[in-house]
């Protein structure tokens, strides 16, 4: 997977390439928090999930899943101007990702949310997004410091079985698999 400015040419034609160019909106891929979400998606889509990206920046995280085969990736962010940014990379991607503003996003069941954004949102947030997954689907977390991927663990623990955090450069990644309700 190559992410690749629009005035570059793709390294590797065959591979999957991004076109992405540095904007406002948070998501290049070279932030270990959006590295670690993305070698996430890479390894775990079949092909067919649906994908919720939560915080979506500039929409990386769900134009990658609809290009490694998720039939549906929708993204979510507070800012508008992450969310006119996200579209515009979708359609310069030629993808159907769709993003909205919270207020504005459809409801849905989602094989896998992703949500790269602070732990102290990520936390307030955990009723939220656990909603947004079915049971037997995934969560993705990101945007954690490895001193505070215990304490959003734990948070997340109510209703996912949390695997063991994923680290990279003081940055964590924690995946969880969500419990059928009691």
């Amino acid at each position: 997977m190559w992410i690749v400015p629009s005035w570059h040419s793709a390294p590797e034609p065959d591979a999957i390439n991004l076109v992405l160019d540095p904007g406002l909106a948070f998501g290049t891929g070279s932030h270990p928090t959006t590295r670690l979400c993305l070698q996430w998606l890479e390894q775990n889509i079949q092909g067919g999930e649906t994908v919720f990206d939560y915080g979506c920046g500039s929409g990386i995280l769900a134009i990658v899943a609809l290009k490694l085969g998720a039939a549906r990736a929708v993204g979510v962010d507070i800012d508008p101007q992450a969310v006119t940014s996200s579209a515009q990379n979708a359609e310069q991607n030629r993808v159907a990702a769709e993003f909205f503003l919270p207020g504005d996003a459809p409801k849905f069941l989602a094989d896998i949310v992703v949500a790269n954004i602070l732990t102290n949102p990520l936390k307030v947030l955990a009723p939220l997004l656990a909603g947004a997954v079915r049971d037997g689907g995934r969560i993705v977390l990101s945007g954690i410091l490895a001193e505070q991927a215990e304490d959003v663990r734990q948070t997340y623990s109510t209703w996912f079985d949390m695997e063991a955090a994923v680290l990279d450069e003081g940055w964590a990644r924690l995946v969880g698999k969500k419990r059928a309700a009691a």
